[in-house]
């Protein structure tokens, strides 16, 4: 069995990786770690996991925080994994990061972005930078060492948006100058702490645009999709946040080349996804919504082209706490654990 050690396990993306290790077969939760809500057994804090999981929730300084594990899900905060990974990595885990922290190969790279975020541009742990993986399987299968050790989980709206805009970008099917990522996502993608603008007055029947200046996961869009085309790729991007729970919508736009067609992009779309097994296809009439990956690893994607405008326009669904966290961190352990990637994740979800 995989000895498995959350840090971070009181919020939303801790718990959720909790949830996927209990039903996976290979896999057992040996520690659990966080910064507040300590001292207590991890249902008393999820009452849902009562009888599932009753393990004491350990402050990062106690010693049995310290013990070396199999994997390690680093679910916090940008800052706190390249800090405390060198040490999990010296003992021997892999890890796999929530956060910016690894998402990038040089110190340039991340400078850029951690300036994107208001945080220091310098890198606690810059030697592990070249050593880390872009951890989107789906367009970034190839890139994974046959030891890898160290994966950087992408930000959510970036998954959603290069899975759904890598094969049109791939198969030049659009001019990459005419790119638009229009993303609305539920409120559970700020986190479990509380604010002011997140508690429920504040979002009901209220839906905002945020960070116009610039968006953290611009970033990550922009170098993935100008390694596939071989050249830069700029996008314009507008995040929103909407009165539901969980889920990310994004609308991708992009003006079609001269000569490309419907049948031409629903065959550029099967060909490039043909291997990854949880992108979904569906056309135009399919109706289709957030809630149908709510609480899975899928990402469901409608491929339609507007012969009027003559412009693409690709609908993608995930669900952010999943295929945008927690469920794609587990398909990552999955594969630098040698296991197939679809092992304790091939399930439908709930419905309505």
């Amino acid at each position: 069995m995989i000895k498995v050690k959350v840090v971070g396990c009181g919020g939303y993306g801790g718990v959720g990786i909790v949830e996927l290790l209990l039903r996976h077969p290979q896999a057992e939760i040996q520690t659990l770690v966080a910064a507040t809500e300590t001292g207590m057994p991890m249902s008393d804090l999820y009452p849902h996991l009562k009888g599932f999981c009753d393990l004491p929730i350990y402050t990062p300084d106690d010693p049995a925080a310290q013990e070396p594990a199999d994997v390690v899900f680093f679910s916090t905060p940008d800052g706190v994994g390249m800090v405390q990974a060198p040490a999990e990595l010296a003992k021997g885990a892999r890890v796999i990061d929530y956060s910016g922290d690894f998402r990038f190969n040089s110190a340039d790279d991340y400078a850029e972005y951690a300036r994107r975020i208001g945080r220091d541009p310098v890198h606690k742990a810059p030697e592990l930078l070249p050593k880390t993986v872009y951890g989107l399987p789906e367009l970034n299968r190839g890139a994974y060492a046959a030891d890898q050790r160290l994966v950087g989980n992408p930000g959510c709206f970036a998954m959603s948006c290069l899975m759904g805009l890598a094969p049109a970008v791939a198969a030049k099917l659009v001019t990459f100058d005419s790119l638009i990522c229009d993303c609305k996502t539920g409120v559970s993608g700020a986190g479990k702490k509380a604010t002011p603008i997140h508690h429920f007055p504040a979002r009901y029947e209220n839906m905002q645009a945020y960070r116009l200046s610039g968006h953290q996961h611009v970033m990550e869009v922009e170098r993935m999709l100008g390694a596939i085309a071989g050249e830069a790729v700029p996008v314009t991007f507008t995040a929103q946040v909407v009165p539901v729970c969980r889920g990310i919508l994004s609308t991708l736009y992009g003006t079609l080349r001269d000569g490309i067609h419907l049948a031409d992009v629903q065959a550029a779309y099967q060909d490039y996804h043909r291997a990854n097994s949880f992108v979904r296809l569906y056309d135009s009439k399919a109706a289709i919504g957030t809630a149908h990956v709510r609480g899975t690893n899928y990402c469901n994607l409608t491929i339609d082209v507007d012969e009027r405008t003559r412009r693409l326009r690709v609908v993608a669904h995930i669900d952010n706490l999943m295929k945008g966290q927690a469920s794609n961190a587990l398909q990552n352990m999955n594969i630098i654990c040698g296991l197939p990637e679809d092992t304790g994740l091939h399930f439908p979800g709930a419905y309505p």
